[in-house]
């Protein structure tokens, strides 16, 4: 939420409800990646297709949440974004870290949550292999492409920031080679499943700390672009004192 709504969402809503808030969102999000993952994977041989279910369901999701949560926490669900609200100094460093603990908290409960619907173990950890430069840069843009369209989303139409967020997302599955994971806590939860959408735990680091940058880096810009102008000076007409 932009400045002004965060400060008016602080008063409405305690620390309390909104850690939450980022625990629940953050658990049905993760949920709905690897559950939709493991469907997808289950009902077709065709890895596209596969992708392409996973995809939807991870854009739907995501309008569903930010509309209905966003209100109560700012609908974060990101270590990253959190971070750079943090930056922005909308949320006290105190605050961060109670955030970023009940995304990691609720990404894992939406590992356990997936598995349990598909009989799975509890937790699992990955062996899909995702690693080297392409995939770090490729976690670099989803996650600098996020932070930039949030941050421009609220400084400019505000309300479309649910569609514009999952409408990115969409999207950036398909044009990064890493199917833009653009979320520390969710990576974090992907190493523990392995099923179509895992990452082996080894590879994890690389894609946390190129998600950190990509979201530090997009801070840097959009504070430069979507900077307000200066008023301009008001002049005395001629013939005024």
């Amino acid at each position: 939420m932009p400045d002004g709504l965060e400060q008016q969402r602080f008063h409405d809503f305690g620390l309390d409800r909104r850690i939450v808030a980022e625990a629940l969102g953050t658990c049905l999000l993760v949920t709905t990646v690897i559950g939709s993952g493991i469907m997808a994977d289950t009902l077709t041989n065709d890895t596209a297709l596969a992708l392409l279910g996973n995809t939807l369901a991870t854009g739907a999701i995501l309008v569903v949440l930010i509309t209905t949560l966003g209100p109560i926490s700012g609908a974060h669900f990101n270590p990253a974004v959190s971070l750079v609200f943090a930056l922005k100094r909308n949320l006290a460093p105190r605050e961060l870290g109670f955030y970023g603990a009940a995304q990691v908290a609720g990404a894992i409960a939406g590992t356990v949550a997936a598995h349990l619907m598909f009989d799975l173990p509890l937790i699992e950890p990955s062996l899909k292999v995702r690693t080297g430069g392409s995939q770090w840069f490729s976690e670099w843009v989803a996650t600098f492409g996020l932070v930039a369209v949030i941050l421009a989303g609220l400084r400019f139409d505000q309300k479309a920031v649910p569609w514009l967020v999952g409408l990115y997302i969409t999207a950036a599955y398909w044009f990064t080679a890493s199917t833009s994971f653009a979320n520390p806590a969710v990576a974090l939860a992907r190493s523990l499943t392995n099923t179509f959408s895992g990452i082996r735990p080894l590879d994890l680091p690389g894609f946390v700390i190129a998600e950190l940058l990509g979201a530090l880096c997009a801070l840097a810009l959009m504070s430069w672009l979507l900077r307000q102008p200066p008023p301009t000076p008001k002049h005395p007409h001629r013939g005024q004192s």
